[in-house]
């Protein structure tokens, strides 16, 4: 396990456990909206895209007034709820299938709303985890969530593909609507009482102080931050207004937002040029994904290790330096085992230095964001990513069809290569919850 085995406590145990039963859900899932459109549904090239650009673009919008809402709500009630939304959408998928009801508009509309609700259950994950768990552990948790991650991305899809070819297309949507049931029972057993950070002078005080101080929040109910009469229009831009300002976490959400667009935008082409013009086997295609993700777990594990020896700043720029290198390399996957072999050579760098950044940024977002606002800034990242990403998506599938897909991957890799210049350059000197 990522930090040598330490143990964070039972309740993260519960914590993690749920976020893990829910992730395989997900990737056990994978692509299962698309698939059940295409050989259920019998929906073209078009009206596929349309879906999952527009099911993310939708969700996001949507998700904007509830980062808001949710910033002063108990933050475990509302993962609890947002688990519950995605299951009883989910199940109302093959419960229309079973009366011959299905349509495109209800796979639309569940997407709209399990994306909204993805949104603003990590929203609050990320509020509630930086409440559960001391700042000195919090690279620690990450590490963790990361490898549970890419542990089930690489395993969730290949089973997934086997459960739907033995027991048909509704199976992995019923094992994904079953794993957020099972997260919402888990994030119950948590238990104890919720306790709010209030400020930067928490972090501030001397460590045995506030193991002390935090022993005794656990035992008694501690009041939320105070909730606004009503829902304002200026408490939405809050999260915004935080990250842009903020001179680390603004580069590094500029950072971000490109080279998740930059990497997710040419995925659907690679898999037109491997599938189609390369001749590759879906079960090749899928093996060349499957097996890079064990990348993602030794990165994980080397996160903090690399962190307290080289200190959080060098590790981000260094390694969100390497992991815009390698992308360019799928331009020039050719037919066969060497195609095969570079695509998971390149893969397997990239997951790799994703897996040592994700948790390192992830814990750099939670210290450098206050209590006040941690919500809005968790919505506000995770929304303008998605919609980024679904719009960039759109702008290479329309380069494709007029340069082809290799030259469209060719242009993504090559602009990788300068998001770089987009890291914070020099190191911020406060570490803290609350500096801003």
């Amino acid at each position: 396990m990522a930090g040598g085995g330490r143990s964070l406590g039972r309740r993260f145990g519960w914590l993690w456990a749920a976020y893990a039963v829910s992730t395989f859900g997900t990737r056990l899932a994978f692509d299962a909206f698309p698939l059940i459109a295409v050989v259920v549904l019998h929906a073209g090239a078009t009206e596929v895209a349309l879906l999952a650009a527009s099911g993310l673009a939708v969700g996001a919008v949507v998700a904007v007034p509830l980062g808001a809402w949710v910033e002063f709500r108990r933050k475990r009630p509302v993962m609890i709820a947002a688990d519950l939304v995605r299951c009883a959408a989910l199940l109302s998928v093959p419960a229309a299938f079973a009366l011959d009801e299905l349509g495109l508009g209800q796979l639309l509309v569940v997407s709209v709303v399990v994306a909204a609700a993805d949104i603003t259950f990590g929203a609050a994950s990320g509020a509630y985890l930086k409440s559960l768990v001391p700042p000195e552990d919090l690279l620690v948790a990450n590490g963790r969530f990361e490898a549970t991650t890419w542990t089930a991305t690489a395993l969730g899809p290949p089973l997934g593909g086997v459960a739907i070819g033995v027991f048909g297309p509704m199976t992995t949507v019923l094992a994904d609507a079953a794993s957020y049931l099972l997260s919402a029972l888990g994030i119950r057993a948590i238990g104890g009482k919720e306790r709010q950070q209030t400020g930067s002078r928490q972090a501030e005080r001397h460590p045995a102080e506030r193991q002390a101080t935090d022993r005794q929040a656990t035992d008694r109910q501690s009041p939320p931050p105070a909730a606004p009469a009503g829902l304002r229009m200026s408490d939405l831009p809050a999260g915004w207004q935080h990250i842009l300002t903020h001179p680390t976490l603004r580069p590094l959400f500029l950072n971000t937002l490109l080279v998740n667009a930059l990497i997710m935008a040419p995925a659907p082409l690679l898999a037109v040029l491997m599938l189609g013009q390369l001749g590759f086997a879906p079960w090749q295609y899928g093996l060349a994904f499957a097996v890079p993700c064990l990348g993602g777990l030794l990165g994980s594990r080397l996160s903090r290790r690399l962190v307290a020896r080289h200190g959080r700043h060098r590790v981000l720029l260094t390694v969100g330096t390497l992991r815009a290198c390698w992308p360019v390399g799928l331009a020039f996957v050719g037919p066969g085992t060497p195609g095969l072999l570079l695509v998971m050579a390149v893969e397997f760098g990239l997951i790799t230095c994703m897996g040592v950044f994700t948790p390192v940024l992830a814990t750099t977002r939670l210290d450098r964001t206050p209590p006040d606002r941690t919500t809005r800034t968790l919505s506000a990242w995770s929304i303008t990513s998605r919609t980024t990403t679904a719009t960039m998506t759109a702008l290479w599938g329309l380069l494709a069809s007029q340069t082809g897909p290799r030259t469209a991957i060719a242009l993504a890799g090559v602009l990788l290569l300068a998001t770089p210049l987009l890291l914070p350059r020099h190191e911020q000197v406060a570490q803290h919850s609350g500096a801003t």
